[in-house]
C-alpha cells in the first residue's frame, strides 16, 4: 500500500510539473486560443485562423477575396478579426451577396478595411489612444480609417467610419507576420 501510495504521489507530482511546463510554455511562447484551437506565434495570419471555428466566415471570405497569399506574407499586420457572430449580426444577405464573385473588390475593401499595416497590439494602441488625447486614428490597408478608444480601463473598442463600434473580445493573438484581435462586429468602411 505504501508502495502505491508513492507511486501516486510520484505521478500527481510528474502530472502537475508537467501541466506547470506546459503552461509555463504557452505563456512564454504566446500562444493563445481561440474558438477552441491553438493560434501559434510562429504560423502566419492565415495558418492560424483557418483552425479557429470562431472565425469560418470570414477564413471564407477572405479566400473568396483573393486575400489568402496576401495575408500569408511577410507582412506585418493587424487584423481586427471579426468572429461569425458579427458576420450572422449584418442584415441578411449581406455575407452570401459579399461573396458573390461579381463582388470581389467590394468584398476586398471591406476585408482589408479590417487591416492595418503594422504590429499593434494592446500596449501600441493603448499608448496610442493616450497620446492622442482619447482616440486613435488607425489608416486600414483599405485606404479608411479606424477609430480606437478605450473602453472601460482595459477593453479597447474600435469605430469604423459609419460610427459602427466593434468591441476587441481577444486580444494580442501574435503571428509570425502580425497580430490579430478578436471584434465582436464587422467594420464597414464608408462607400
Amino acid at each position: 500500500m505504501k508502495i502505491v501510495s508513492k507511486i501516486s504521489a510520484l505521478a500527481i507530482a510528474f502530472g502537475c510539473l508537467s501541466f506547470s511546463a506546459f503552461a509555463q510554455k504557452n505563456s512564454i511562447d504566446n500562444t493563445v486560443m481561440v474558438g477552441g484551437e491553438a493560434m501559434y506565434p510562429k504560423k502566419t495570419i492565415v495558418d492560424n485562423a483557418v483552425n479557429s471555428k470562431a472565425h469560418t466566415t470570414l477564413v471564407a471570405a477572405v479566400s473568396a477575396a483573393g486575400l489568402v497569399e496576401t495575408l500569408q506574407s511577410a507582412g506585418p499586420f493587424t487584423v481586427f478579426a471579426p468572429v461569425n457572430d458579427a458576420f450572422e449580426n449584418l442584415p441578411a444577405g449581406t455575407v452570401e451577396t459579399l461573396l458573390k464573385p461579381e463582388n470581389k473588390k467590394t468584398l476586398t475593401t471591406v476585408l482589408t478595411y479590417h487591416v492595418v499595416s503594422g504590429t499593434y497590439d494592446f500596449k501600441a494602441i493603448s499608448e496610442l489612444i493616450k497620446k492622442g488625447g482619447g482616440k486613435a486614428t488607425l489608416k486600414t490597408v483599405s485606404g479608411g480609417t479606424l477609430t480606437a478608444m478605450m473602453n472601460g480601463m482595459r477593453n479597447i473598442a474600435v469605430k469604423d467610419e459609419n460610427g459602427n463600434v466593434a468591441n476587441i473580445s481577444t486580444y494580442d493573438v501574435y503571428q509570425s507576420n502580425g497580430v490579430i484581435h478578436s471584434v465582436d462586429t464587422v467594420l464597414l468602411p464608408k462607400m
